[in-house]
Protein backbone atom coordinates (compact mmCIF):
# COMPACT_ATOMS: atom_id res chain seq x y z
CA UNK A 1 0.00 0.00 0.00
CA UNK A 2 1.46 3.38 -0.74
CA UNK A 3 1.86 6.27 1.45
CA UNK A 4 1.55 10.00 1.31
CA UNK A 5 3.24 12.62 2.49
CA UNK A 6 0.24 14.93 3.73
CA UNK A 7 1.44 18.04 5.83
CA UNK A 8 4.51 18.77 7.94
CA UNK A 9 5.88 15.48 8.05
CA UNK A 10 2.32 13.41 8.83
CA UNK A 11 2.07 10.16 6.59
CA UNK A 12 -0.80 8.95 5.94
CA UNK A 13 -2.56 5.36 4.23
CA UNK A 14 -4.00 5.57 0.55
CA UNK A 15 -7.45 5.14 2.68
CA UNK A 16 -7.23 7.86 5.06
CA UNK A 17 -5.92 10.51 1.75
CA UNK A 18 -9.02 8.86 -0.33
CA UNK A 19 -11.29 9.71 2.86
CA UNK A 20 -9.70 13.39 2.83
CA UNK A 21 -10.48 13.92 -0.93
CA UNK A 22 -14.02 12.08 -0.84
CA UNK A 23 -14.61 14.75 2.39
CA UNK A 24 -13.86 17.39 0.43
CA UNK A 25 -16.06 16.32 -2.63
CA UNK A 26 -19.10 16.49 -0.14
CA UNK A 27 -18.12 19.94 1.56
CA UNK A 28 -18.04 21.68 -2.40
CA UNK A 29 -21.76 19.74 -3.01
CA UNK A 30 -23.43 20.71 0.32
CA UNK A 31 -21.79 23.91 0.39
CA UNK A 32 -24.30 25.08 -2.78
CA UNK A 33 -27.13 25.16 -0.49
CA UNK A 34 -25.63 25.42 3.31
CA UNK A 35 -23.00 27.77 3.74
CA UNK A 36 -20.28 25.42 5.54
CA UNK A 37 -17.30 27.53 3.69
CA UNK A 38 -16.61 31.35 2.15
CA UNK A 39 -16.74 31.26 -1.30
CA UNK A 40 -13.56 32.66 -1.79
CA UNK A 41 -11.65 29.43 -0.03
CA UNK A 42 -14.12 27.32 -2.37
CA UNK A 43 -11.30 26.83 -5.15
CA UNK A 44 -9.02 25.89 -2.05
CA UNK A 45 -10.48 23.81 0.12
CA UNK A 46 -7.37 21.49 0.66
CA UNK A 47 -4.62 23.59 1.21
CA UNK A 48 -7.14 26.41 3.52
CA UNK A 49 -9.49 24.20 5.03
CA UNK A 50 -8.39 20.40 5.05
CA UNK A 51 -4.65 20.79 5.42
CA UNK A 52 -5.14 23.73 8.09
CA UNK A 53 -7.03 21.24 10.08
CA UNK A 54 -4.69 18.15 10.08
CA UNK A 55 -2.31 20.45 12.18
CA UNK A 56 -4.22 20.21 15.28
CA UNK A 57 -3.81 16.41 14.74
CA UNK A 58 0.02 16.99 15.94
CA UNK A 59 2.20 14.95 18.09
CA UNK A 60 -0.08 12.56 19.31
CA UNK A 61 1.87 9.78 20.56
CA UNK A 62 -0.24 8.77 23.47
CA UNK A 63 -3.33 6.79 23.61
CA UNK A 64 -6.73 9.88 23.58
CA UNK A 65 -9.54 8.65 24.77
CA UNK A 66 -11.66 11.59 23.43
CA UNK A 67 -12.13 14.47 21.81
CA UNK A 68 -14.51 17.39 21.18
CA UNK A 69 -14.20 19.94 18.80
CA UNK A 70 -17.04 22.68 19.14
CA UNK A 71 -18.53 24.55 16.73
CA UNK A 72 -18.11 22.34 14.23
CA UNK A 73 -19.40 23.72 11.15
CA UNK A 74 -18.77 22.04 8.04
CA UNK A 75 -16.18 19.77 9.97
CA UNK A 76 -13.27 21.84 10.16
CA UNK A 77 -11.09 20.63 11.93
CA UNK A 78 -13.68 17.92 13.62
CA UNK A 79 -14.35 15.78 10.51
CA UNK A 80 -10.43 15.89 9.38
CA UNK A 81 -9.50 14.75 12.78
CA UNK A 82 -12.13 12.04 13.11
CA UNK A 83 -11.16 10.79 9.58
CA UNK A 84 -7.17 11.29 10.79
CA UNK A 85 -7.64 9.61 13.85
CA UNK A 86 -9.04 6.08 12.07
CA UNK A 87 -5.94 4.90 11.49
CA UNK A 88 -3.45 7.00 14.60
CA UNK A 89 -6.06 6.83 17.01
CA UNK A 90 -8.51 4.20 16.12
CA UNK A 91 -10.16 3.84 20.06
CA UNK A 92 -10.24 7.23 20.35
CA UNK A 93 -14.23 8.45 20.80
CA UNK A 94 -14.85 11.82 18.77
CA UNK A 95 -17.65 14.47 19.71
CA UNK A 96 -18.54 17.12 17.21
CA UNK A 97 -20.80 19.87 19.17
CA UNK A 98 -22.82 21.96 16.20
CA UNK A 99 -26.18 23.81 17.08
CA UNK A 100 -26.80 24.60 13.42
CA UNK A 101 -29.48 21.65 12.50
CA UNK A 102 -28.34 21.57 9.04
CA UNK A 103 -25.13 21.89 9.34
CA UNK A 104 -25.10 18.88 12.03
CA UNK A 105 -26.83 16.66 9.08
CA UNK A 106 -24.32 17.56 6.84
CA UNK A 107 -21.60 16.18 9.91
CA UNK A 108 -23.87 13.38 10.32
CA UNK A 109 -24.53 12.27 6.72
CA UNK A 110 -20.70 12.51 6.22
CA UNK A 111 -19.92 10.69 9.48
CA UNK A 112 -21.57 7.71 8.35
CA UNK A 113 -21.13 7.86 4.69
CA UNK A 114 -17.16 7.60 5.56
CA UNK A 115 -17.39 5.13 8.40
CA UNK A 116 -16.13 7.75 11.17
CA UNK A 117 -18.67 6.66 14.00
CA UNK A 118 -18.56 10.66 15.15
CA UNK A 119 -21.08 11.58 17.92
CA UNK A 120 -22.79 14.43 16.95
CA UNK A 121 -24.17 16.83 19.41
CA UNK A 122 -26.93 19.25 17.54
CA UNK A 123 -27.00 22.21 20.23
CA UNK A 124 -25.10 24.55 21.83
CA UNK A 125 -21.67 23.91 23.55
CA UNK A 126 -22.56 26.22 26.43
CA UNK A 127 -25.94 23.60 26.89
CA UNK A 128 -24.66 20.39 26.48
CA UNK A 129 -24.09 18.08 29.40
CA UNK A 130 -20.03 17.84 30.11
CA UNK A 131 -18.49 15.86 27.72
CA UNK A 132 -14.50 15.07 29.68
CA UNK A 133 -12.59 15.06 26.42
CA UNK A 134 -8.82 14.49 26.62
CA UNK A 135 -8.39 17.47 23.80
CA UNK A 136 -11.38 20.38 22.90
CA UNK A 137 -10.77 21.63 19.43
CA UNK A 138 -12.55 25.06 17.74
CA UNK A 139 -11.52 26.95 14.47
CA UNK A 140 -12.90 30.78 14.04
CA UNK A 141 -15.90 29.80 16.72
CA UNK A 142 -15.39 32.72 19.31
CA UNK A 143 -12.34 34.95 20.66
CA UNK A 144 -10.37 33.18 22.85
CA UNK A 145 -11.73 35.10 26.20
CA UNK A 146 -14.93 33.30 25.31
CA UNK A 147 -13.72 30.16 23.94
CA UNK A 148 -11.88 28.91 26.98
CA UNK A 149 -15.23 28.93 29.38
CA UNK A 150 -16.85 26.77 26.50
CA UNK A 151 -14.13 24.73 26.35
CA UNK A 152 -13.47 24.12 30.04
CA UNK A 153 -16.93 22.55 30.72
CA UNK A 154 -16.00 19.82 28.36
CA UNK A 155 -12.21 18.54 29.07
CA UNK A 156 -11.48 16.19 31.22
CA UNK A 157 -9.24 16.81 34.78
CA UNK A 158 -5.86 16.54 32.59
CA UNK A 159 -6.86 17.52 29.10
CA UNK A 160 -5.53 20.41 26.74
CA UNK A 161 -7.47 22.71 24.17
CA UNK A 162 -6.39 22.84 20.46
CA UNK A 163 -7.45 26.14 19.09
CA UNK A 164 -6.13 27.65 15.27
CA UNK A 165 -6.25 31.58 15.41
CA UNK A 166 -5.41 34.00 12.97
CA UNK A 167 -3.11 37.37 13.31
CA UNK A 168 -5.00 38.25 16.17
CA UNK A 169 -3.77 35.35 18.21
CA UNK A 170 -1.16 37.16 20.50
CA UNK A 171 -3.83 40.04 21.20
CA UNK A 172 -6.71 37.34 22.17
CA UNK A 173 -4.18 35.40 24.76
CA UNK A 174 -3.06 39.05 26.21
CA UNK A 175 -7.01 39.45 26.80
CA UNK A 176 -7.85 35.97 28.01
CA UNK A 177 -5.20 36.30 30.70
CA UNK A 178 -7.41 38.97 32.07
CA UNK A 179 -9.99 36.56 33.30
CA UNK A 180 -7.42 33.33 33.18
CA UNK A 181 -4.66 32.24 34.11
CA UNK A 182 -3.37 28.88 31.75
CA UNK A 183 -0.07 27.61 29.96
CA UNK A 184 0.31 28.08 26.25
CA UNK A 185 2.33 26.09 23.76
CA UNK A 186 2.05 28.48 19.92
CA UNK A 187 3.11 27.21 16.36
CA UNK A 188 2.78 28.48 13.64
CA UNK A 189 0.65 27.17 10.94
CA UNK A 190 2.40 25.69 8.04
CA UNK A 191 -0.59 26.71 5.82
CA UNK A 192 -0.92 30.31 6.47
CA UNK A 193 2.35 32.45 8.54
CA UNK A 194 -0.03 34.87 9.97
CA UNK A 195 -1.89 32.11 11.96
CA UNK A 196 -1.29 30.34 15.33
CA UNK A 197 -2.29 26.82 16.72
CA UNK A 198 -2.57 26.80 20.30
CA UNK A 199 -2.39 24.55 22.94
CA UNK A 200 -3.82 25.57 25.90
CA UNK A 201 -3.38 23.57 29.38
CA UNK A 202 -3.40 24.19 32.96
CA UNK A 203 -6.93 26.87 33.13
CA UNK A 204 -7.73 28.30 36.53
CA UNK A 205 -10.19 31.43 36.27
CA UNK A 206 -8.42 34.84 38.16
CA UNK A 207 -11.83 35.39 39.45
CA UNK A 208 -13.62 33.34 41.32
Amino acid sequence: MSEVALIGGLIVSRETLERLREYEALILKWNKSINLISRASVMDVWQRHILDSTQLFYDLSEPIKSWADLGSGGGLPGLVIAILRLEFQPTMEMHLVESDLRKAAFLRTVSTRLGLGCRIHAERAESLPEIGADIVSARALASLDALIPLAQHHVAPKGCFRFLKGRTAQAEIDAARENWSFDVVARTSLTDNSSQILEISNVVPRHE
